[in-house]
């Protein structure tokens, strides 16, 4: 074997792991949240930026604003999951480098005084993060339901400003009955890798 994380934990992290399209009503807890978020904080980015922001949607109130915005095959499930995050890129994550890298707080303005330079590498670089945190949903024991499936400019509205870009929405809990679809192929590796 070339791995070092045994095969339980490969299984939950990949092998087994789906998106989840159920979920059971056991809550996910503020402790669980923040556990996740003290494991995958660690993930490397570019210049250690942080743009990933996270809106936890627990209110009855503030999950009827935002299942209006799903797309209607992702509106009952939002609706219905134990909790949902909205995954966001702080396009002014830049004021906060000198604090996370502090051996070279002049990249702040070096390298990310343009909005558009910033905008592209808080995408990038929070969806990173964002595909960090599914992983840790998925070492709490918990299934994720990431989509793309709603109106991002109704969402940043309601839910954010101009300076943070919806990236995701996520569904999150255990997962419940008939919760996957079947797993779909994936490429192969000499599909994906070659070697110069």
């Amino acid at each position: 074997m070339s791995l070092v994380l045994d095969a339980a934990a490969q299984d939950l992290l990949f092998r087994e792991a789906r998106t989840a399209n159920t979920f059971t009503d056991e809550p996910v807890t503020e402790e669980q949240v923040q556990a996740i978020y003290d494991l995958v904080k660690y993930g490397p980015t570019a210049f250690n930026q942080t743009p990933l922001r996270v809106v936890l949607v627990r209110s009855a109130e503030a999950r009827e604003r935002l299942v209006k915005h799903m797309a209607e095959g992702n509106q009952a499930k939002t609706a219905a999951a134990p909790l949902v995050a909205i995954l966001a890129a702080d396009n002014e994550f830049h004021e906060e480098l000198p604090q996370l890298l502090p051996h070279f707080p002049q990249a702040k303005d070096m390298f990310f005084a343009e909005r558009p330079v910033r905008e592209q590498s808080a995408a990038l670089n929070a969806a990173l993060q964002a595909a960090y945190f599914i992983v840790g949903v998925r070492a709490a024991g918990l299934a994720a339901g990431p989509m793309t499936g709603f109106d991002f400019a109704g969402v940043q509205k309601e839910f954010l400003d101009d300076d943070h870009t919806p990236l995701m929405v996520v569904n999150i809990g255990k997962p419940g009955d008939d919760a996957w679809f079947p797993r779909s192929p994936r490429l192969a590796y000499d599909e994906v890798v070659k070697t110069v």
